[in-house]
């Protein structure tokens, strides 16, 4: 049993490196937000201009959301940052993690949104037209606050996992929380800074994992 706290409960070590690890908390949260944004806004987008029906435009945002859907994220990251570079494009290693996981949550919030337009029923556009709305209008004023509704809590739960792959980041030497635990870990030859990385996570990520069992229970279906 000291062993086991020695090796993985250092408290000399998790004291020394305990500042790196709330700077790379401070790093995750900035990233997750931008991220969960970014992203959640351009499926957002992608999904009501899907909605027009132009048969060019939805053969691009069938091939993006099915593409980034497929492709794990860590190989979008890879390619943004060390690929793209080849050609002339450039990010800096938080922009590159930024724009990789935007696009990956772009891609199935896109996907979630659409379904959830297709899932208010047809009469309602219907109905809508025959009062004399727009197509704009029906979809801002009738559609979209149905779709919405069954939509937020997939939204959410979509949005905690991409959260979470921040920690991919740490490929590209963002100073997140991983980075900062695997740099301890790395000076110190001890794990201790990896258990405290592991808390620092579920810090953060526990109230969410609360947050979207609330967002499911409040807006699911009653039986």
């Amino acid at each position: 049993m000291n062993e086991l706290i020695d090796t993985f409960f250092n408290v000399a070590v998790m004291r020394q490196y305990l500042p790196q690890v709330i700077e790379g908390m401070g790093v995750t949260v900035v990233l997750a937000l931008a991220v969960v944004v970014t992203g959640t806004l351009l499926g957002f987008v992608l999904a009501v201009l899907r909605s027009l029906r132009i048969k060019p435009l939805n053969l691009l945002i069938i091939l993006f959301a099915d593409v980034f859907r497929a492709v794990p994220a860590l190989v979008i990251l890879i390619i943004i940052y060390f690929a793209l570079p080849t050609v002339g494009v450039r990010f800096s290693a938080f922009a590159s993690a930024w724009l990789g996981l935007s696009l990956v949550l772009a891609a199935f919030a896109e996907e979630i949104v659409w379904a959830g337009i297709l899932s208010v029923p047809r009469g309602q556009w219907e109905a809508a037209r025959a009062t004399g709305l727009g197509v704009g209008q029906c979809m801002r004023l009738v559609v979209l606050p149905q779709a919405m509704r069954l939509t937020v809590a997939p939204l959410t739960n979509r949005a905690i996992v991409i959260t979470k792959n921040t920690a991919l980041a740490s490929v590209l030497a963002v100073g997140e929380i991983l980075y900062q635990a695997q740099a301890g870990y790395a000076f110190s030859y001890n794990p201790s800074p990896l258990t405290l990385g592991a808390i620092a996570y579920l810090i953060l990520f526990i109230p969410l994992v609360w947050l979207g069992r609330w967002v499911e229970g409040r807006y699911a279906w009653k039986r």
